[in-house]
């Protein structure tokens, strides 16, 4: 049985589409980032741990494997998070106006009897934002729970003048590389 170790709505959507019947997993794992950790470790620290918290919930279910996973939104060497409210979201979106930034998401898949992790990294880069713009968005709620203050499948579709990487994986799952690690463990065709 597979598991993902999330309540994420787009998690849950995202790994729907690849056909596959799976359970979730309500945990709760602290995200902070430690001193001097590099964003790509942090990321991949944070994906290992919901994983690893969501298997033992499941250790006595024979077979059960467990995807946990972790997307983050970095401008430079900062981490943006979630958005502790509007006024932090406003500024989040004003620091990634006309700049690239990357979106590192990190999928681990782990069992009783293995553990592997997938990366991808996308390069996303926002046109120039007003005031105006930003206050629009804020208004929609849209940012709310979302790292960076942003979701690349609604509205703020129209701030990305480019992408480079996984739209999936921006989004907080990325398809490709998840399929990649279910048909590496034998759980997908």
């Amino acid at each position: 049985m597979l598991y993902l170790a999330s309540q994420s709505p787009r998690r849950r959507e995202l790994l729907a589409h690849l056909g596959r019947p799976f359970g979730t997993l309500d945990i709760d794992v602290p995200e902070h980032r430690q001193p001097g950790e590099p964003p790509e470790d942090y990321v991949r620290r944070v994906a290992r741990e919901k994983a690893g918290a969501g298997l033992l919930k499941v250790v006595a279910v024979p077979g059960a494997r467990v995807l946990g996973a972790d997307t983050e939104v970095v401008l430079g060497d900062e981490v943006f998070g979630k958005p502790s409210d509007a006024d932090d979201a406003a500024a989040m979106l004003r620091r990634l106006s006309g700049r690239t930034h990357r979106v590192v998401s990190v999928v681990w898949l782990l069992s009783a009897s293995r553990e592997a992790q997938a990366v991808s990294i996308s390069e996303v880069t926002f046109a120039a934002l007003d005031d105006a713009v930003i206050a629009a968005y804020i208004a929609t709620g849209e940012w709310q729970g979302k790292a960076g203050a942003y979701g690349i499948q609604g509205a703020a579709q129209a701030f990305v003048a480019h992408l480079s990487g996984s739209h999936s994986g921006v989004m907080g799952l990325p398809l490709y590389e998840t399929a990649r690690l279910l048909r590496d463990d034998g759980a997908m065709p």
